[in-house]
């Protein structure tokens, strides 16, 4: 089993897409995962939630999330504003280092960053790495790809509860000089990230498509679609991701153990006084299975 965890109705519906006998699994707390199989792939099973916006639910849902499934593998799957000239809308960035920019120390001239900082699990890296030769993973793309596919790039993202529409605010300047390698802005990497590394180092990883340039012209990229191309993009990526790891054992046909031998019951019945009334002779025939 692996986990899938998007933030937005459009998110979560892009994953959904490649998934088939999807049932509803509730969680006793509340939270309703949806769970079903990759299209063509019956040994990949997956468990989606959506989150909704923000690093706090974004941690507290991988943690349940986690605890619930034990998954192989875990992917946060959603879109993202660009913050370089040379990225293009629907492109596809995995997260190999994710910021949280808003720790820190404020001071009454200037604010010193203390950030915190989680790199990507290196198996699920290094599989990541090898999608893009070949493209391979281009059949897990919508038929009608305008433009062609889009670029993968492994670079690191900065994450914070706040919503970056400008290249000239005090945030943008901020996140320019201290984490000037960030190529890309999100909601909730940051909860995802350190919620896995507290759960026993489960495998992690982010990918989130481009659907803007933070830059204030997000309602117009949006209108034009660039959120449902950025998160089908990016939703391609990681179900080819997951496709990439080895099925899990529970469902990849594997038979069922034996049975153990059942051993004949022989219950002998006394009266009163010791005065035999018969015996009562029973033989199971064969093994007998459980019910699930």
């Amino acid at each position: 089993m692996n986990v899938i965890m998007t933030a937005l109705p459009v998110e979560h519906a892009a994953v959904l897409e490649h998934l088939v006998d999807v049932r509803p699994h509730r969680h006793r707390s509340g939270t309703v995962f949806d769970v079903g199989t990759v299209v063509g792939h019956p040994g990949h099973r997956v468990a989606v939630v959506e989150t909704g916006a923000g690093t706090t639910t974004a941690a507290a849902l991988t943690e349940r999330a986690n605890a619930e499934f034990d998954p192989a593998a875990m992917v946060f799957v959603g879109v993202a504003g660009g913050l370089r000239d040379w990225l293009m809308i629907g492109d596809v960035v995995v997260a190999t280092k994710i910021y949280s920019y808003q720790g820190g120390r404020s001071e009454d001239d200037e604010f010193l960053v203390r950030p915190s900082a989680w790199s990507v699990s290196h198996r699920l890296d290094q599989e990541a790495r090898r999608l893009p030769r070949g493209d391979a993973w281009h059949s897990f793309l919508p038929d009608q790809v305008e433009g062609g596919a889009p670029a993968v790039h492994f670079e690191a993202v900065a994450v914070g509860d706040v919503v970056l529409n400008s290249r000239r605010s005090e945030l943008a300047q901020r996140l320019h000089k201290s984490y000037n390698d960030a190529v890309a802005v999100d909601m909730e990497s940051s909860g995802f990230a350190h919620a896995a590394h507290l759960g026993d180092q489960v495998r992690a990883v982010a990918v989130r498509g481009i659907s803007d340039f933070a830059d204030g012209r997000k309602a117009t990229a949006d209108r034009e679609g660039g959120q449902l191309l950025a998160a089908r993009n990016a939703a391609a990526f990681a179900i080819a991701l997951i496709t990439a790891l080895e099925p899990a054992e529970d469902t990849a046909g594997a038979a069922d153990p034996p049975s153990p031998e059942v051993p004949a019951i022989r219950n002998t019945n006394t009266a009163r006084d010791n005065a035999r009334v018969g015996q009562q002779i029973g033989v199971n025939l064969g093994s007998v299975r459980g019910f699930r």
